[in-house]
C-alpha cells in the first residue's frame, strides 16, 4: 500500500487539554502537562504512525492576551504552527469557565477561529473533558454555538484522560491524509530532543507543585547532559540544571525552607527522567534570578523559547 501523511495542528486556549490530547494520542508523554494556563510554550511535534499511515501533530501554546515578549512569542508559535498543515483542531472544554448566554465564546476562541476563515483552514471541533461535564445535553448546545461561528468538518465529544473519543478522532483525521512519503520514521514519536525534553519535566514538577504566581517566570538553563557508564559498568545520565525565575522572593519560594521544595522537585524529575531513559540518573538543581526575562529576547532564545 502506498503511504500517506497529514500535518495536523492542535489549536486552543491554555488548560483546554491540547498536549493531554497528544499525549492520548501517542500513548505516552512527548508534552508536560499541568493544571496552570501556559505550560506548553513552544511548538511541539508527536508523530503517530500506523501501517501505512503518518499523522504529524503540531501542538502550540494556548493562545493568550499577550503580557510579555515571551507570550508575544507564544502566540506567534500558534501562527506558525497553523502554516502549511492538512487540519486544524480546535480544542474547547466541555466545562467551560465562561457565561453563554449571550452566545459570546471567549475572546481566543473567536480570534482563532478568525484565523481559521484567513487562513481558509479546514478544521475539525474537539469538545474536551466531556468526563466532566454534569449535564451531557448542554453538549449540543456548545455545537449550536461553536457552529454558528465556523463551519466544522465535525464535532467530536471526548475525553483525552480516558480516552472516550478519541479513536473516533483518529478516523476522522485519516480522512485528511494524503498520498506522500512518512516524514518521519515510523518508531518515532517527537521531534524534541532528548535535552529538551528534560529541561520540560524539570518545569513540570515545578509548575505543580509552586505556588500560582511564581511558574510562569521560570525556565530552565540545562547546563549538562551526559550518558555514560559507573566504575560498574551501569548506564547513567548526568543532568546539571539552572531554575531561572525573576524575583529574590521566588527564588525562596522554589528552594523552600530548608531547600525542602528543590528536593522535591529534583527528587520528582528524577523519577521521571530514570522512566523515560530507562536508566539510572544522577540531577543537580540551582536557582537563578534574572529579572524581566521574559521581556529580554537574548535570555528568552537562551532557554531555547523562541
Amino acid at each position: 500500500m502506498k503511504e500517506k501523511s497529514a500535518f495536523i495542528t492542535i489549536i486552543g486556549r491554555p488548560n483546554v487539554g491540547k498536549s493531554s490530547l497528544m499525549n492520548c494520542v501517542l500513548g505516552q508523554k512527548v508534552a508536560i502537562v499541568s493544571n496552570k494556563p501556559q505550560t506548553t510554550r513552544t511548538k511541539i511535534m508527536g508523530v503517530y504512525t500506523k501501517e501505512e499511515t503518518q499523522l504529524v501533530f503540531i501542538d502550540t501554546p494556548g493562545f493568550h492576551k499577550p503580557r510579555n515578549q515571551l507570550d508575544r512569542n507564544m502566540n506567534k508559535a500558534v501562527g506558525d504552527g497553523m502554516a502549511d498543515v492538512d487540519v486544524a483542531v480546535l480544542v474547547v472544554e466541555a466545562v467551560t469557565r465562561f457565561k453563554m448566554d449571550d452566545n459570546a465564546l471567549p475572546p481566543a476562541e473567536l480570534e482563532l477561529i478568525k484565523e481559521l476563515k484567513r487562513r481558509k483552514l479546514k478544521a475539525i471541533l474537539v469538545i474536551n473533558k466531556i468526563d466532566l461535564l454534569e449535564k451531557k445535553e448542554e453538549l449540543l448546545n456548545m455545537i449550536i454555538r461553536y457552529n454558528e461561528q465556523f463551519e466544522f468538518e465535525t464535532v467530536i465529544p471526548l475525553s483525552a484522560r480516558t480516552g472516550d473519543g478519541v479513536n473516533l478522532l483518529l478516523k476522522e483525521l485519516n480522512r485528511f491524509t494524503k498520498v506522500a512519503p512518512h516524514y518521519f520514521d515510523d518508531d518515532d514519536v517527537t521531534d524534541q530532543p532528548d535535552k529538551v525534553f528534560v529541561a520540560e519535566l524539570i518545569r513540570e514538577k515545578l509548575l505543580r507543585t509552586l505556588e500560582r504566581e511564581v511558574p510562569h517566570g521560570i525556565a530552565i538553563d540545562l547546563e549538562r547532559f551526559v550518558e555514560r557508564d559507573t566504575n560498574s559498568g551501569e548506564p547513567i545520565v548526568e543532568i546539571e540544571a539552572t531554575i531561572i525565575c525573576e524575583k529574590d522572593s521566588h527564588k525562596g519560594i522554589i528552594i523552600g525552607k530548608g531547600g525542602e521544595t528543590l528536593k522535591k522537585v529534583g527528587s520528582m524529575a528524577r523519577r521521571d527522567i530514570e522512566e523515560f531513559f530507562g536508566i539510572k540518573a544522577n540531577l543537580k538543581l540551582w536557582v537563578k534570578v534574572k529579572e524581566d526575562w521574559r521581556n529580554r529576547q537574548g535570555l528568552i532564545h537562551t532557554y531555547g523559547l523562541d
